[in-house]
């Protein structure tokens, strides 16, 4: 894409963007292990050093800072691009954390949901109840991964349970505008998936053969792998699109489809901001860049930003 401008670079594989009510944006960089705060001006400071693979983030209820942990990646240079790979040598699993961005102070809230550990937490979105939905993605290893799901759980640390299951390495997650829908992107099939929701942490229909009630509203096919996503103002769903690298948007009833190519095979992360909602932020993380560009339609506000 042209006509995107650079806010920042030199991130070591940027996710999770979170635009703050002052201006500044966050990030993860999940090879450093840190929250990293981005000034308009483009100047970086460390937020939280968390460890592990700090991965997606949100704005909770409290002001505190919410980041799916994935327990770390091993890397990888390849000529420049900065590649993930395999669960990290020293992995020791995955977690919720809540940030205090005033003290810089990170806490662990959930490791496991009963007897389910979390393996590899990815994407995270609040709803308008004060909960949060999150995905797993799982982890990979020389000759297995891990089959995992969505969670629901509240940000007191006091409840969290496993909703959907079985997912094939599940990433991206968010919510329609009326809160009644829940989407999530599957990054190795290249499938989008809606979910009606019936309440705080409910997901309502019968599983269907795949083991889940999901309806699928995009699979393009080809080297179109995804990674998280946003949902703008009229309800897209548009989700951040490796390997043929943008972001690809599609209409709520999956009619309308469309590929805004970025210059980065890892492609991962869209949110929206500015005054009118309607500047998109994306992370280019293969060459460590946030960069900004104008949307043709205006963004939805997320719940608490």
């Amino acid at each position: 894409m042209t006509g995107f401008r650079d806010i920042a670079s030199g991130l070591r594989f940027p996710e999770g963007p979170v635009v703050l009510p002052d201006g500044d944006i966050l990030v993860v960089e999940i090879e450093r292990g840190t929250l990293t705060r981005v000034a308009p001006d483009g100047r970086l400071t460390v937020a939280a050093r968390l460890g592990g693979g700090p991965n997606g983030a949100a704005l909770g209820p409290d002001g505190c800072i919410y980041v799916c942990n994935n327990g770390g990646f091993e890397f990888t240079d390849m000529g420049g691009l900065l590649v993930p790979g395999h669960q990290a040598h020293d992995y020791e699993g995955g977690c919720i954390q809540r940030v205090n961005l005033s003290t810089g102070k990170a806490e662990v809230l959930y490791t496991h949901a009963g007897d389910v550990a979390l393996k590899g937490p990815n994407d995270i979105v609040f709803d308008a109840h004060g909960g949060f939905w999150f995905t797993d993605h799982g982890k990979s290893r020389e000759r297995e991964r891990d089959t995992t799901g969505v969670f629901y759980a509240k940000p007191d640390g006091s409840f969290i349970e496993e909703v959907i299951f079985p997912l094939q390495a599940p990433n991206g997650i968010g919510l329609s505008p009326d809160g009644d829908t829940l989407y999530v992107a599957e990054t190795f099939t290249g499938r989008v998936w809606s979910f009606a929701v019936t309440g705080p942490g409910r997901i309502g229909g019968a599983p269907g053969i795949l083991g889940h009630p999901g309806n699928l509203i995009l699979a393009p096919g080809g080297l179109n792998l995804f990674d998280s996503l946003g949902v703008d103002g009229e309800g897209h769903v548009c989700v951040a699109t490796l390997i043929n690298g943008g972001i690809t948007t599609v209409s709520p009833d999956g009619a309308e489809i469309a590929h805004i190519p970025f210059p980065d095979p890892l492609t991962t992360n869209i949110c929206f901001g500015g005054p009118d909602l309607r500047t998109a932020y994306v992370t280019m993380s293969g060459t460590g860049r946030l960069v900004a560009c104008d949307w043709p339609r205006k963004g939805l506000r997320l719940n608490y930003a």
